[in-house]
């Protein structure tokens, strides 16, 4: 059964970088492709990262686009079904954030043996987090007090958490030029959001 709706094809430079990270491209690519629409891409950056899960290898690939409007931010990850008869899946999510709702764009910068520190060259690798503030989760416990014998109902303490998304990216397990287009897409998007 053939579809008549075909995604918008993508960039050939976002295409190329979703190929080399190799988590299903053709299913990523058509997932980024249906959330971003016809609107032109300012700048793009993909990222793969591995984990081990006890004995399970789990892949979690993440496109973040930047368009004139909206930060698109696309996840797709690794799943196994429950027993009796297990089998492989992938999730694909997006979620499409205007740019006047990002809170913020940090970039932490891990520079080795800061007493050698080259003027310019910034470090080997960067955290890249950003905030949108879309979704805060509130984490609630029991409030006590510093009394042992005390038995008084003091309420409740809690944190709220927010909806970000944080990406490490190192020179040496990505490459210069993955480390060099993160930093690339948080100065546009740092940019962008100043503009608002």
């Amino acid at each position: 059964m053939s579809s008549a709706h075909h995604a918008p094809v993508l960039p050939a430079d976002v295409t190329a970088s979703i190929e080399r990270a190799g988590y299903f491209p053709a299913l990523v690519a058509d997932v980024v492709a249906a959330a971003l629409g016809s609107e032109r891409i300012d700048n793009h950056l993909v990222h793969l990262e591995t984990t081990f899960d006890r004995d399970v290898v789990r892949r979690h690939i993440t496109v973040l686009l930047l368009t004139p409007t909206r930060l698109l931010i696309a996840h797709a990850d690794d799943h196994t079904d429950e027993p009796p008869a297990p089998q492989e899946v992938a999730t694909a999510t997006t979620e499409s954030i205007p740019l006047s709702a990002v809170r913020g764009v940090m970039l932490t910068h891990v520079v080795e043996k800061p007493e050698t520190y080259v003027p310019g060259t910034l470090g080997r690798e960067v955290t890249l987090t950003l905030g949108w503030g879309t979704v805060a989760r509130v984490d609630l416990v029991p409030a006590s007090c510093s009394d042992p014998d005390c038995d008084a109902d003091h309420g409740y303490e809690g944190t709220i958490t927010g909806d970000d998304i944080a990406l490490r990216i190192s020179a040496a397990a990505d490459g210069d030029d993955k480390l060099d287009r993160a930093l690339s897409f948080a100065r546009d998007l740092s940019a962008a959001i100043g503009q608002g």
